[in-house]
């Protein structure tokens, strides 16, 4: 508890990654990465949950405070059966290095019962993330919020004033006018299994770049849904990225008559705001049980019987007649729409997903749940994202 702190409200001013901020009854507010008209549009709870969780999302400001603590009002979530999930993440950088992390030990708790399809919410009160012995010195602060947790921001306190965020050429003194990249995607983009939000891959690849990074990697939630298209076009970004594929077949929302023209309608749209920014179409990255087989994906019962969450493809590769979508057909389609594009669309690009983690990354380092990178492997997936894409000789550098 600091003596004395200054108290600073959370405002849009310290936030970086948010789209939307929305003030509640309590006096919290919460950070959506998709704004309020766009959520009216959709009444699916999976990505009501995901774009709530601030993926991407952190308070920037200077400060020589040495003590500071952000009071927030964290979501968890329990499912049933299984062991409990680990708590929340904060990431503390100074100066773009990663010195602390906290955890909140309270907050509200949603209970999930996956074979009962059944949900509970026990509310809870708010806690704080507390960072202590930092520099006694003017620098800069960035305190990256959990990706895989709704979260309730009280006010931020400190035992020293903040001033508001440093423009972005100072933040690097060695990198002028610092881009900002704009990343959509499913869970896999959002973080999933990564540990922490400094470890999910765009967080690993904009760190490791230099950029500024807007993540609207949905779990669930990557659904070429019209208002996304929308609200990229209007959000400021000097390059864009769309990862594709993987949720289409795994919900089993969409036959093949319909892909082909939603990926030109969700380029179009974002290209009426966009029309010169590098815009970048990522197919899926390799998973076994989608590759040839269509969905819808499921829990598998069995497994989760055993405490262990994994999924399956329900349905079968002779269903593809019939229009229903694959990984291997989603990569060569998203290829030849690129292709046939870029022929006047010169910035716009195509990268395979298996590039950033293919069969032979699987053999070595399966996904644990037959879906999901794990921890190492989102590492692997940002480190490699970045030496092709914003490498020296990267699609991206000479924007």
């Amino acid at each position: 508890m600091i003596k004395n702190p200054v108290t600073t409200p959370v405002t849009l001013a310290i936030l970086r990654g948010a789209i939307d901020l929305e003030q509640t009854e309590q006096g919290t507010v919460i950070p959506h990465r998709l704004p309020a008209w766009a959520r009216a549009q959709c009444n699916d709870p999976q990505l009501a949950m995901a774009e709530s969780q601030p993926a991407g999302v952190r308070l920037v400001f200077q400060t020589t405070a040495t003590t500071i603590e952000l009071e927030a009002i964290p979501t968890t979530r329990v499912y049933a059966g299984m062991p409990p999930r680990p708590k929340g993440i904060y990431d503390l950088l100074v100066d773009g290095e990663r010195v602390a992390q906290a955890t909140i030990d309270a907050g509200h708790v949603i209970h999930i019962d996956m074979a009962k399809a059944a949900v509970t919410t026990e509310k809870g009160v708010a806690g704080a993330a507390c960072f202590n012995g930092l520099p006694d010195r003017m620098k800069n602060i960035e305190i990256w919020l959990p990706h895989n947790e709704t979260t309730e921001l009280v006010a931020l306190h400190s035992n020293a004033p903040i001033r508001s965020p440093a423009p972005l050429d100072t933040v690097n003194p060695d990198d002028k006018n610092r881009p900002v990249w704009l990343h959509y995607g499913s869970s896999i983009s959002q973080g999933s299994n990564a540990t922490h939000p400094t470890g999910t891959w765009p967080a690993v690849a904009a760190l490791s770049s230099g950029v500024e990074l807007i993540n609207m990697g949905f779990g669930g939630g990557a659904l070429l849904d019209p208002f996304v298209a929308r609200t990229i076009r209007d959000t400021k970004a000097d390059m864009i990225s769309l990862k594709i594929g993987i949720n289409l077949v795994n919900s089993d929302v969409m036959r093949l008559r319909a892909f082909t023209p939603a990926i030109h309608g969700f380029i179009d749209t974002i290209r009426d705001g966009h029309p010169s920014t590098p815009l970048l179409v990522i197919s899926p990255i390799y998973c076994p049980i989608h590759e040839e087989t269509p969905g819808p994906g499921n829990f598998d019962f069995a497994a989760l019987a055993t405490g262990t969450l994994k999924f399956l493809a329900t349905g079968t590769p002779a269903e593809t007649a019939g229009g229903k979508l694959t990984l291997q057909f989603i990569r060569n389609e998203l290829a030849q729409i690129v292709a046939r594009r870029s022929a006047a669309d010169t910035h716009l690009h195509y990268l395979d997903g298996q590039e950033l983690y293919g069969s032979t990354d699987h053999a070595k380092m399966p996904l644990p749940d037959e879906l999901h990178p794990d921890a190492a492997t989102q590492q692997q997936i940002g480190e490699r994202f970045a030496a092709h894409v914003f490498g020296r000789h990267g699609m991206f550098r000479g924007f």
